[in-house]
């Protein structure tokens, strides 16, 4: 068993040299490979890979699929160098996880935020240029929250108007091209958080309490209480609109704006979902499906294509 530990934990170091973001792989895998020490086994079989994946009876299917493809992926790896491995099926454990609707905030939404945000009190005042700037750059970019606050002074040049995106869900680096005015709104807030930090304790971008980077636990609280405040959440209400569905009215409103001008949808697609940082076409793809009104409109150009064909 010692022998399958040792490939486990080559495995997740070649994963790590490669770059891939493991996401609690590491102590799923350690903990698989524990289990099949304590049944004796020589070898991955799909059997205990399955009798692992199944282990707790409260988990839920989502999490059950995740467990067996992890080891999927390593015993896919390990089957290269050990003929015994059994590779687990990939639809063993079906799973397909349902996608939340976006919440598509009106431009009247919008504002009521931004003018909520005036209100925010911190001790050293910037509080509220650090919510306004960010919820506006999410608002313009559809920038994930993670991404946004992932900036760090190097990565916004405010002469060219250019982001870059180091830090990405997928590991992959982008430059995101941003609109004179927003490049003027940053440097606003860059010359205010530079004149209340001088010496900050860090090179991000945003600042939180006390010149830190600003985290996304802060973002979100302070987002839910200007939520709570603006009608967008009801005074006992947990969930709500959240600080993501900005990334969903821009792409939502960039497909409108096509559809509405006529542009060839279809090939701008690819572009789109290069800006917005999806791994595949397919998930930029799925704004079609989800937005009525997009539906309708790709509906209606399908038709009237389909007219002049004939």
């Amino acid at each position: 068993m010692n022998t399958l530990r040792s490939a486990v934990d080559d495995y997740l170091e070649l994963r790590h040299t490669l770059g891939s973001r493991l996401d609690g792989h590491a102590s799923l895998l350690r903990g698989f490979a524990r289990f099949l020490q304590r049944q004796h086994a020589s070898h991955v079989t799909t059997a205990l890979a399955l009798e692992w994946a199944c282990q707790s009876t409260a988990a839920q299917p989502s999490e059950r699929a995740r467990r067996l493809s992890v080891v999927r992926r390593f015993a896919l790896h390990h089957s290269a160098t050990d003929s015994r491995t059994e590779v687990p099926p990939a639809d063993l454990l079906p799973y397909r996880p349902a996608r939340r609707l976006p919440y598509l905030y009106s431009d009247k939404e919008v504002s009521r935020l931004l003018r909520a945000t005036r209100g925010l009190r911190s001790f050293d005042g910037l509080r509220a240029a650090t919510q306004a700037t960010l919820i506006g750059l999410l608002v313009v970019t559809g920038l994930r929250i993670s991404e946004a606050l992932a900036l760090d002074d190097a990565d916004v040049d405010l002469t060219e108007g250019v982001l870059t995106i180091r830090r990405s869900k997928f590991g992959k680096s982008r430059l995101v091209p941003v609109h004179p005015s927003t490049a003027r709104a940053l440097r606003c807030y860059r010359q205010k958080r530079d004149r209340i930090h001088p010496k900050r304790a860090t090179v991000s971008f945003f600042s939180g309490d006390r010149g830190r980077r600003l985290t996304k636990w802060a973002a979100r609280w302070t987002f839910v209480r200007l939520s709570h405040q603006v009608g967008l959440r009801g005074p006992s209400d947990s969930f709500g609109p959240r600080l993501h569905d900005f990334r969903h009215r821009f792409a939502v409103t960039t497909l409108l704006g096509w559809y509405r001008d006529g542009v060839d949808v279809e090939q701008r697609l690819p572009t789109l979902s290069t800006f917005l940082g999806h791994r595949h076409v397919t998930d930029t793809y799925w704004y079609l499906t989800a937005v009525p009104e997009l539906l309708r409109l790709a509906t209606e150009r399908i038709e009237a294509h389909a007219k002049v064909s004939s």
